[in-house]
């Protein structure tokens, strides 16, 4: 394998700090994208039989349109080929870059990362894969805390390393809006007797915990928030939510964590195609971890 040894610099970073890749299952806000100059790789959503590329050819607005008027469209989820890989990796070699971290959703969830691996050993330079174990934002919390890493000097194996201590301490917690997309998906395993939005927490490992049922925005934003905590420990927050009907939880959920010392950052997220696949329209939640 071929390595690079100038010393220039290329739009605003020195070839010694490694380029982000990610996957669009991490819900990567443009926020995060430009400020760490990530790489975004496309998912494949299927809608009825016709293919999308997730944050190109559809965006989430786009996507809940398709639950318009009651209806349930039939929809899966592609892993990005190796190809994009290729494409994506190319694209910052071409920038100067002469090492990559490619941070993915969870092997155990989809065949994301071995595209990656195959797409890795395609290109003339040193790619460190990541395995994030988790789904969704969290992907994205992995990601930022390799960004954090870069920016305060780290290089590459520091950047992974902090990738994965992000992945062992991650929390997340969901209001369901549509419960049944992720029943019957089988990941999870959901009592659907009680009416009313369905929600739970996951912690570091999978451990998967119901928090009952809601049946207002604010016992929904009260039992989300509360959940969001490390018993006093600062944290970092991602709130995320799906379409229209669920953006009242967006200020209530910030208005309840902004008033809290523990609270450090908090930042927002849409809950895109390859996500909303499985849980659906009128869903909120996010991601919290410990702040260093």
């Amino acid at each position: 394998m071929n390595r690079r040894n100038s010393d220039d610099v290329a739009d605003g970073f020195s070839l010694m700090k490694p380029a982000l890749v990610t996957d669009s299952n991490s819900q990567l806000p443009a926020e995060l994208r430009d400020r760490f100059a990530i790489e975004v790789v496309p998912i494949t959503v299927i809608i009825d039989g016709t293919e999308y590329r997730e944050g190109i050819d559809l965006d989430a607005d786009g996507f809940y349109e398709f639950f318009a008027d009651g209806h349930t469209p039939e929809v899966s989820t592609s892993q990005p080929s190796p190809g994009d890989f290729v494409a994506a990796y190319q694209r910052c070699i071409d920038r100067g870059h002469d090492e990559i971290v490619s941070v993915h959703v969870a092997e155990a969830f989809s065949g994301t990362i071995n595209a990656a691996r195959i797409g890795a050993d395609l290109v003339d330079t040193r790619v460190h894969l990541v395995d994030s174990a988790t789904a969704s934002f969290g992907v994205a919390c992995c990601a930022w805390q390799a960004g954090l890493a870069r920016d305060a000097g780290g290089d590459a194996a520091g950047m992974v390393a902090a990738a994965l201590a992000t992945a062992d301490r991650l929390h997340s917690v969901t209001a369901l809006g549509a419960a049944t997309l992720l029943d019957q998906s089988g990941r999870v395993d959901l009592d659907l007797s009680d009416d009313g939005i369905h929600m739970f927490t996951t912690g570091p490992g999978g451990a998967f915990d119901s928090i009952g049922t809601a049946t207002s925005v604010d016992d929904v934003c009260d039992r989300v928030a509360g959940a969001m905590h490390l018993d006093g420990a600062p944290i970092r927050v991602a709130l995320g939510v799906a379409d229209a009907s669920s953006l009242p939880y967006y200020g209530e959920l910030e208005a309840r964590l902004k008033e809290r010392d523990d609270v450090v950052e908090i930042l927002r997220y849409r809950i895109g195609p390859s996500v909303g696949a499985l849980t659906g329209p009128g869903t909120a939640g996010g991601f919290w971890y410990a702040a260093d």
